[in-house]
């Protein structure tokens, strides 16, 4: 029997792969590279869960002018300071959670509805908080046009849960607070799980927790960082961000997950392991990324707090060794640092690309033992919040990299 469901959910596979890539849907192939490329190939397996990435139309949960970025593995600002996850975010944590179609799930969510209508295939009934009003309510629009009739939404506070629906099978949230919410553990199910982003504004943890007897069982999954919870939820942090006061944690890689090899304070690492080196400046692990397709990206992130009215320039400095480097598909794709700056709403936005992040003028390609470089940006006013980029950017080939530190210079 389990041979016979196996070859079914292929077949399911396949028949989706085409659908998905008929003339009629302008969106198709873009969305096969992006389930291909974005979310299988970085370890997603659940074949429900890439059969309901495949056919969910992302371009529909962001705004006509970010739809060209939709099937793009990044998230993307939909209004209110709130953010739709990436695909790869998205699918992770759907798989992650386990998803059956008999579920009653409980999703909380920053206002786009996306990662409802991805888990509406899959599971029963959805029950979907939004914690902005104008955001829920277009979601709600956007999810009733589309056909999703087993999600149910509506505005409010996410952290007090639904309890007329309660308990709930499974629970996923997709804003992060600084612990657990005590109504989300009343209204879990026995037995059943939650997916859920804990820790300080820019130190976050993806957890999955599972109610036995009554309590949660933890499991650490991976770094993780997600737009915070507004409000009450928010304020009453314990640990708030200084942006006065921008810091890089674990610039030396060399404090790691339990259990595992994924360094800590660092998100979305792709193509990106810790190693030993005895030749690193540290004496001991280091960050090595390492890609052998052209374009393909090899990078990992960290957020951080910024304030642009007290901070002028930042500056980084960090060790790297390169061997057989080698620019992308085009010349531009060389490895470098960047920061991604944003406003108080992640409305307004600047990418910088560090420089000279080099010496001698040479850009990071070829063979090189370890060598110090140094390289800083000017903090726009406006800016809130930053997020440092360490990648290939497209090229091929093998960089390490030790010993990171930003210092930043008041205005």
């Amino acid at each position: 029997m389990r041979c016979y469901k196996a070859v079914y959910f292929v077949m399911v596979f396949l028949l989706s792969a085409t659908s998905a890539a008929a003339p009629n849907d302008p969106y198709g192939l873009t969305r096969e590279r992006m389930v291909r490329d974005d979310i299988a190939a970085r370890g997603v397996r659940n074949v429900r869960v890439l059969e309901s990435m495949r056919l969910t139309p992302r371009h529909e949960f962001v705004s006509p002018s970010q739809r060209a970025l939709a099937y793009v593995d990044m998230s993307l600002p939909i209004g209110e300071a709130q953010t739709i996850s990436g695909p790869f975010v998205v699918a992770y944590m759907t798989e992650k959670l386990e998803p059956k179609p008999t579920d009653k799930v409980l999703e909380i969510g920053t206002g786009s509805g996306y990662q409802a209508a991805v888990l509406s295939s899959l599971v029963g009934m959805v029950y979907s908080i939004e914690i902005h009003k104008e955001l829920g309510l277009r979601a709600e629009r956007t999810l009733k046009r589309l056909g999703y009739r087993n999600v149910v939404t509506k505005v409010g506070d996410g952290f007090a849960g639904w309890k007329e629906h309660a308990p709930f099978d499974k629970i996923i949230v997709t804003c992060s607070p600084e612990d657990i919410p005590q109504p989300l553990v009343d209204q879990l199910a026995e037995g059943g799980m939650m997916v859920i982003p804990v820790g300080e504004r820019y130190d976050q943890i993806l957890v999955r927790m599972t109610k036995q007897d009554g309590k949660l069982v933890r499991e650490t999954l991976v770094p993780s960082l997600f737009v915070p919870m507004t409000g009450e939820a928010e304020e009453s942090r314990e640990t708030k961000p200084d942006g006065r006061n921008p810091q890089i944690t674990n610039g030396d890689f060399a404090d790691t997950i339990d259990g595992t090899d994924i360094p800590s304070a660092w998100y979305y690492g792709r193509q990106a392991t810790i190693i030993e080196d005895e030749s690193a400046p540290s004496r001991g692990r280091c960050l090595q990324l390492h890609n052998a397709q052209p374009g393909r990206p090899a990078q990992i992130f960290q957020g951080f707090p910024v304030d642009g009215r007290a901070i002028r320039r930042l500056s980084v400095t960090v060790s790297v060794r390169g061997e057989g480097l080698m620019t992308g598909v085009t010349t531009n794709e060389v490895p470098a640092i960047a920061v991604y700056f944003y406003d108080s709403q992640r409305s307004r936005t600047k990418r910088v690309i560090l420089a000279p992040m080099m010496t001698q003028n040479s850009k990071w390609l070829g063979d090189f033992a370890w060598k110090r470089c140094a390289g800083g940006t000017f903090v726009p006013l406006w800016a809130r919040e930053g997020i440092l980029q360490i990648g290939l950017m497209g090229a091929s080939g093998t960089l390490a990299l030790d010993d990171l530190k930003v210092e930043s210079e008041k205005r």
